[in-house]
């Protein structure tokens, strides 16, 4: 036998060392995640706002549903002018697809009245009418006269 040479003695210990590395591995004991559900979910991850690198519309559109376009026109039939008489009401003919927020703001903003409340319907006919109930400070029949269907 050799004699047993006292520097290479680290080495040795350090070969083993990786033999035995490279055939149990490192890892050590993997730990087994404890299931107590049958279904599996897949975990939240983080997801991102988006960063587009263009417009994907290159104009914006307009909107179609403006004030003019909320209101047709005011209604003056017998029942209306009654309404505006008694009730301090206006009635206007509107875009079905208006809602009331939308009807609210666009006589606002054409005829410079507060409206308390509005009802809508839809006619027979398929228009949508809308009873514009206005403050007490306001008379529906001056606000006729202004707009100019009286």
């Amino acid at each position: 036998m050799a004699p047993k040479n006292t520097a290479a003695a680290p080495a040795i210990k350090k070969a083993a060392a990786a033999k035995k590395a490279a055939l149990k591995g490192t890892g050590g004991k993997v730990v087994r995640k404890v299931r107590t559900d049958t279904t599996f979910h897949i975990p939240k991850t983080l997801r991102l706002a988006r960063k587009p690198k263009y417009p994907r519309r290159s104009v914006p559109r307009t909107p179609s549903m403006d004030a003019h376009a909320v209101v047709k026109f005011p209604l003056n039939s017998e029942s209306a002018m009654k309404k505006i008489e008694e009730d301090n009401t206006l009635v206007f003919i509107c875009d079905v697809r208006a809602n009331k927020r939308q009807i609210k703001d666009a006589v606002k903003r054409l005829y410079d009245v507060n409206a308390i409340k509005i009802n809508t319907l839809i006619r027979p006919d398929g228009a949508k009418k809308a009873y514009v109930k206005l403050d007490a400070d306001v008379e529906a029949l001056e606000v006729a006269n202004r707009i100019g269907f009286i």
